[in-house]
């Protein structure tokens, strides 16, 4: 399966696309040139014709909703929504099936920590960049699964945990459930608009996670 993932300037989709190229043909994009050792594309993800050449053939998008914090809070909005839309518009124009957005469980810390928050409940975003980044990168996702122009997975992903092993959050997702679970959402028989919230198995786990574990066959790690 041929995969573009987005953001490749990000630790995140770094280490997507190590664990996904084992069994896909990865390409990665960003605004500005990166080192990697995947195919790399540069692209602005604009509403013009290099964006259509870059997802044509592709059989699934993974998009990060991860801005860059160096960027002003403009710019960092503009590629929440615009950049989204101008990859949705191409996605759906070059026939790709797939659409995996990445977002954040950070949209609902609105919510009391003795509350298990289900993918029903309603989004409670902050005015902070990243977060607002993250549920506007949503709303424009929903429109064009509602539509039916492409189908969306949209996993809403927890505290993530890369290095040394510490006290976790009870919401962490160490690196190697992330890539799990994206793995589950490219291959998912799902249509339309879909909301998972996707953690690792930690005490105290403050997500459910038995959405993804039933519709994607999403299985984290057991951990002692």
């Amino acid at each position: 399966m041929k995969l573009l993932i987005t953001g490749a300037a990000s630790r995140l989709s770094r280490e997507l696309a190590d664990s996904l190229s084992g069994e896909h043909d990865v390409t990665l994009t960003d605004r500005t040139g990166v080192s990697t050792d995947h195919t790399f594309v540069q692209s602005e993800l604009g509403h013009d014709e290099t964006t259509n050449a870059l997802v044509r053939g592709m059989d699934a998008i993974v998009h990060s909703g991860e801005t860059d914090r160096n960027a002003s809070a403009t710019d960092r909005l503009d590629a929440a929504m615009r950049g989204t839309y101008n990859l949705l518009q191409a996605a759906a124009e070059e026939g790709v099936p797939r659409f995996v957005y990445l977002s954040s469980l950070r949209i609902l810390d609105g919510y009391g920590e003795d509350m298990v928050v289900r993918e029903t409940w309603r989004p409670t975003p902050t005015t902070d960049t990243a977060v607002l980044c993250y549920h506007l990168g949503e709303f424009v996702s929903r429109e064009y699964a509602r539509e039916q122009k492409i189908d969306v997975a949209c996993l809403r992903l927890g505290d993530l945990e890369w290095d040394a092993p510490r006290a976790p959050s009870s919401a962490a997702l160490y690196r190697d459930d992330a890539a799990r679970a994206v793995s589950a959402s490219v291959n998912a028989e799902i249509s339309g608009w879909n909301v998972f919230h996707i953690q690792s198995a930690v005490r105290d786990e403050r997500y459910t996670t038995l959405v993804a574990q039933e519709a994607l066959g999403y299985a984290p790690a057991q951990r002692s």
